[in-house]
């Protein structure tokens, strides 16, 4: 008998660090993974992804599909309910070593009918319609979080680039005197937006000032339900890669994440969190952001 171990990204941005973690501390002996090209979706049906079906080819009567959460094999409830009706017919078990499913025995049949046990339908589709709950609040929290930065004049995204028909203006005042700093603020874009448009100039005007010096990386623990948030949330390139190279550090129940990065992306993935710390965020979060929080600004002492 076969322990056959399945994993999935939703995005080419995220990482299976989380779902490692989980099926490492499951201690499964001999495994056979079967892992999705980044960024499959979860919309697409379980039984049309790809190394799902090679997993169900690979399966013999008897074997075992292991899975950190069941949110990595399915979406909603008629996905689970037809996922469960396939690892019947072809008479494999499941295991979910994490979140609201874990510990269950999802695959139950009634001795006589052979139909799913009416209980376990029920705690399925439950506990499904629970998660896309879940799913869509967060949505709304990371909604209304950027809509509260905004209101105080932290806009999200990438700074606007110049105009063609600006850069000159720019370049005239660069040389005029004008400081990059100055600039930046005048047209209401980066200071390397900027110094893009007047690179050439550089070597005869930068001054140390125009140019500090770089950030060097530092290293902060980022509480596991900040990571959760995160990882679901609209990041920079800068901030996912930092995010995807954070090494999962288990705490009890939890874990965090040990990211390292240059003070400027941790506090850009503070701000990105701002909805955990509003009235619709449960404590847990509102507690977790805080103390992510508390660690972020020591970077400014």
């Amino acid at each position: 008998m076969a322990d056959l171990v399945y994993k999935r990204a939703s995005t080419d941005q995220q990482s299976t660090d989380r779902q490692n973690l989980v099926l490492a501390e499951a201690e499964i002996e001999d495994p056979v993974v079967f892992e999705e090209e980044a960024g499959t979706s979860s919309r697409l049906h379980p039984l049309q992804r790809p190394k799902f079906g090679k997993l169900l080819d690979y399966a013999r009567p008897g074997d075992t599909v292991h899975i950190s959460e069941m949110f990595r094999l399915v979406r909603g409830t008629g996905h689970i309910l037809d996922v469960l009706d396939v690892l019947h017919r072809d008479r494999l078990a499941l295991r979910i070593h994490d979140g609201a499913f874990s510990g269950m025995d999802l695959t139950a049949r009634h001795p006589r009918t052979g139909e799913l046990l009416s209980t376990v339908k029920f705690m399925v589709q439950t506990l499904a319609a629970a998660g896309e709950l879940q799913r869509d609040l967060q949505r709304e929290l990371t909604y209304d979080g950027l809509r509260a930065a905004e209101a105080k004049g932290n806009k999200g995204g990438r700074r606007p680039a110049l105009a063609g028909d600006t850069v000159a203006d720019v370049r005239t005042a660069y040389l005029k005197g004008q400081s990059i700093a100055a600039l930046a603020l005048e047209h209401g874009v980066s200071r390397g937006a900027i110094r893009t448009a007047v690179a050439d100039l550089l070597p005869e005007h930068a001054t140390d000032q125009d140019a500090p010096a770089p950030e060097l990386p530092i290293t902060l623990d980022m509480p596991g339900k900040v990571a959760d948030f995160l990882r679901a949330a609209e990041l920079e390139p800068a901030e996912r890669t930092a995010l995807k190279k954070g090494v999962p550090v288990r705490r009890g129940q939890g874990y965090t994440l040990r990211i390292s990065a240059t003070p400027a992306i941790h506090r850009q993935l503070l701000a990105r969190c701002q909805a955990l710390d509003s009235s619709a965020a449960i404590p847990a979060q509102r507690k977790a952001r805080r103390e992510y929080e508390n660690r972020v600004n020591t970077l400014s002492h």
